[in-house]
């Protein structure tokens, strides 16, 4: 990337596929002059197949001037959620993608932009991420591709792909300080109003659902130990319940659920806690003895471990939410 010239950011978009929430923060980190903050001149425009009018996933028209051949010179290449699985994007397109980076153009994709870049050969055998809803879609159809739903953001040096919505600030904002500095990238986000670095990754926000059980006997058993997290919920104490020998019952467990006992109640506990976490203000400590981890130190291991962050921090992120919200209610 040189300094003599406004370096070319292109972002391609598709006729009802265009992330509304994609194009806006492109468009605020790239499209405004910000050189009294250590950022170089951007060349900013969208790019398309067929230029013209166009919708947004949400239906804001938008006008594209430029098309494809816009790739062959510009810099950077950021690619918006590609919300319709089902609309494969077109050889022209993907054609163009790999001509830009096989250049050294620089791609980013946002949200399910991942699907394009995988599409197109780019991803594989690199680790990646996306939203953590279609995660599981991209591996399957991608085996080739290392699909971490966990994160933000991968950093592959010249392919970025950051996960679900707000994530893509904190993928530019990652750009924007590895290319230009932790103080472009500071008061980039101080204009922005964000942090310049979050904690923890979207592990935090997954909505992880219980393994369902549709026998009626495990159910039953499932549910007796949904109520008694607090105490030492032993395989064998659960075998028990059901009238079978625990290795009887850990395979019957596993062909029902699609999990392991030990899995389901860790997932479970965790659940328990997260709802204590946002709606109570019991200590850390209360909290772990509540849903049967024990001690605040092995809570506190398994909670980051999974969700990325902290109790604490976890607690903070919510509780800040549900604060802002009352507020806007009370206004």
């Amino acid at each position: 990337m040189t300094a003599d010239r406004p370096l070319v950011v292109s972002l391609v978009v598709a006729d009802g596929l265009v992330g509304s929430f994609g194009l806006g923060v492109s468009a605020e980190v790239f499209g405004y002059d910000r050189r009294h903050m250590g950022l170089p001149r951007f060349d900013f425009a969208l790019v398309g197949e067929a230029p013209g009018v166009m919708r947004t996933d949400t239906g804001i028209p938008i006008t594209v001037e430029h098309g494809l051949e816009r790739l062959a010179r510009s810099d950077i290449v950021s690619i918006t959620a590609w919300e319709l699985f089902d609309r494969v994007p077109s050889p022209v397109l993907l054609d163009a993608v790999r001509e830009a980076y096989a250049r050294g153009a620089t791609i980013v994709s946002h949200c399910t932009g991942a699907f394009v870049l995988a599409e197109a050969g780019l991803l594989d055998g690199k680790r990646v991420t996306t939203h953590w809803k279609w995660a599981g879609e991209l591996a399957a159809r991608y085996p080739a591709v290392e699909v971490d739903p966990s994160v933000l953001y991968v950093d592959n040096g010249r392919i970025l792909t950051g996960a679900g919505t707000a994530a893509g600030v904190d993928t530019l904002l990652h750009l924007v300080r590895r290319e230009w500095g932790a103080a472009a990238a500071n008061a980039l986000a101080r204009e922005m109003v964000v942090p310049p670095h979050r904690d923890g990754g979207q592990a935090q926000f997954i909505d992880a659902p219980v393994a369902e059980c549709q026998d009626d006997l495990l159910g039953a058993v499932l549910e007796w130990a949904q109520n008694h997290l607090a105490d030492d919920l032993s395989v064998e104490l659960l075998a028990r319940r059901a009238l079978m020998s625990p290795r009887s019952f850990a395979r019957r467990f596993k062909a029902t659920t699609g999990t392991t006992p030990h899995a389901w109640l860790l997932g479970r506990r965790l659940a328990a806690a997260e709802a204590l976490l946002e709606e109570s203000d019991a200590p850390v400590e209360e909290i772990a003895r509540l849903v049967g981890f024990g001690t605040a130190a092995g809570f506190r291991e398994q909670f980051t471990r999974r969700r990325g962050v902290s109790p604490r921090a976890y607690r903070q992120t919510f509780r800040a939410g549900l604060a802002a919200a009352d507020d806007d209610r009370a206004a």
